[in-house]
């Protein structure tokens, strides 16, 4: 009866956490020419600037790179604030993960993503704040990366901005 328990607050603590879809999501406030955003045709190669879907804040750069038919995504730098730790490791991530107690900078964090039918799909994503790993799902939509991490059919999406 316990572990019945556990599990269905595990099930219901998911189910709060992943069904959360932002609902309104506020692009920064002003972009250099460096990060405007630009348009490619589908293409996720290159240089993203990362929005947090919780407080709307602007977190890092990801370069998301193919090698071999596959797209993964590097953090290129960290945006922080002044309380916040310049330097951070993945202490949250699994000990049996060989990123835990890594530095988050330049840190993996999209792997084995495969291109299908505009879509990108069958890989995964690391949230190193939380040092959870996720399914991944990415599509570009109006110029936009979105970025979905689900477990079952709950999910949370982000929207990331290309930066040229």
């Amino acid at each position: 009866m316990k572990r019945f328990i556990t599990l269905l607050f595990i099930f219901a603590a998911t189910t709060f956490l992943f069904a959360q879809e932002s609902a309104t999501q506020e692009e920064p406030a002003q972009k250099t020419a460096a990060e405007e955003v630009v348009p490619h045709d589908g293409d996720i190669v290159g240089l993203w600037k990362t929005i947090d879907d919780e407080t709307g804040d602007p977190k890092s750069y990801v370069r998301i790179y193919e090698k071999d038919g596959l797209y993964f995504g590097v953090i290129d730098s960290l945006i922080r604030k002044p309380d916040e730790d310049p330097d951070p490791v993945c202490d949250k991530c699994d000990k049996d993960d060989p990123r835990y107690n890594q530095r988050v900078l330049g840190m993996t964090i999209l792997n084995d993503m495969e291109y299908d039918d505009g879509e990108y799909e069958e890989g995964t994503i690391l949230d190193p704040k939380k040092g959870k790993v996720y399914d991944c799902k990415l599509w570009v939509e109006n110029g936009n990366l979105q970025v979905r991490g689900y477990i079952l059919f709950f999910y949370r999406t982000q929207e990331w901005f290309r930066v040229e």
